[in-house]
């Protein structure tokens, strides 16, 4: 993604353009009454101009321009900097006040991930932070996610952890960003759900790529962002806009069972709910309507992981259960055994410390960190 104002310069003064304007008169031994004779404005507003008090506009360039043989995109010019200067000091006592807010803020484990840079400065980092959140005060961002993420924002237990889960979930628009899709399409998306059933077989480098292909062809973005350490919460989904929607993974866990399960779960919440949501997993903060289709996400998952009747099957005519019967159903319904250890052990059929070795365990490479 293009930065436009990356390396940029930041001048500790800039003069008044009035301050130039008067050199020039000096120099061509013209005096401020001539020269608003000249130009036909009033002498008080030359006089307010050379000392700072009145802005160059674009009339009064195209005036001076005449009068000196100086072009008027250079007073226009001038006049914009020294306008943007004043702003900028303006905007630094006011960001010096709000310094407290950086503290809400996991900067450490964002720099440590490359999303922000460091600055010894503490204004500067502050800006920067406001950057990477596309926001241009504390105020704003305090406005924006609390109305986005209402119920976490009444949750006295996991206040403190908000700054985590909105810098996680910026970090997500902001890949999600990056990724060329079609228009959402459900029809498109449940076949592509389906296809990606079959990629739990494989190894990451071979179905991360796939998925993210998969669901873009069908107006998803799908990321994978690493948790900061108090996001708590193995994936979110929500919509950039009507016609796209994000999935986003954490790798909580770092079991591929888990992974699955966190994928579909938001593939659910896509089909089955509404596009004005965001939903935030592992928190345990929700409302009633809420709850209601967590649930119905979690069976959404779970049934196109393991469909109810081929499982029904399963545990009905094989006991004891073994890893070698558990290896032999996921052969036959074709997916990885993992996923069934996981859903075996969370409907407590299975000890929680059997066949954890048919399970793959995930990590992120040193590339995505």
């Amino acid at each position: 993604m293009i930065n436009t104002i990356q390396n940029q310069y930041t001048p500790d003064y800039i003069s008044p353009p009035g301050e130039t304007l008067l050199e020039v008169i000096e120099e061509r031994q013209m005096t401020q009454a001539e020269l608003a004779e000249r130009t036909g404005r009033p002498k008080k507003t030359i006089n307010e101009i050379i000392n700072g008090k009145t802005a160059i506009t674009p009339e009064t360039a195209l005036q001076l321009e005449r009068v000196l043989n100086i072009s008027a995109s250079f007073w226009n010019n001038r006049e914009q900097q020294y306008r943007e200067f004043l702003a900028r000091l303006e905007e630094n006592e006011r960001l010096e006040k709000q310094l407290a807010w950086i503290k809400r803020i996991p900067i450490t484990a964002m720099i440590k991930h490359g999303w922000i840079q460091r600055y010894s400065d503490k204004v500067e980092q502050l800006r920067e932070l406001l950057n990477f959140f596309a926001v241009a005060s504390p105020e704003q961002w305090e406005e924006i996610w609390s109305k986005n993420l209402v119920y976490f924002r009444k949750s006295q237990t996991f206040s403190s952890d908000f700054g985590d889960v909105v810098a996680w979930l910026r970090r997500g628009e902001i890949e999600a960003g990056e990724i060329a899709c079609a228009p959402y399409n459900a029809h498109k998306f449940r076949k592509a759900l389906q296809k990606i059933r079959h990629l739990t077989l494989k190894t990451p480098e071979i179905f991360q790529p796939e998925m993210v292909r998969l669901c873009s062809d069908s107006g998803v973005a799908l990321v994978f962002v690493p948790q900061l350490p108090k996001t708590r919460t193995s994936g979110a989904t929500h919509w950039l806009n009507p016609d796209k929607a994000i999935i986003q993974i954490s790798l909580r866990y770092k079991t591929n069972d888990n992974l699955w399960f966190a994928f579909f779960h938001e593939a659910g919440h896509i089909l089955l709910h509404g596009k004005r949501d965001i939903f935030l997993e592992g928190t345990g903060i929700q409302s009633i309507e809420d709850q209601d289709k967590e649930k119905q996400a979690n069976k959404f998952s779970e049934d196109i992981l393991i469909p109810p009747a081929e499982l029904k099957q399963f545990l009905a005519t094989v006991q004891p259960l073994s890893k070698a019967n558990i290896e032999q159903f996921a052969t036959k319904i074709g997916i990885a055994p993992g996923i069934i250890v996981g859903r075996l052990q969370h409907d407590q059929v299975l000890p929680p410390n059997h066949c954890n070795d048919l399970k793959q365990r995930l990590e992120w490479s040193l590339n995505d960190q």
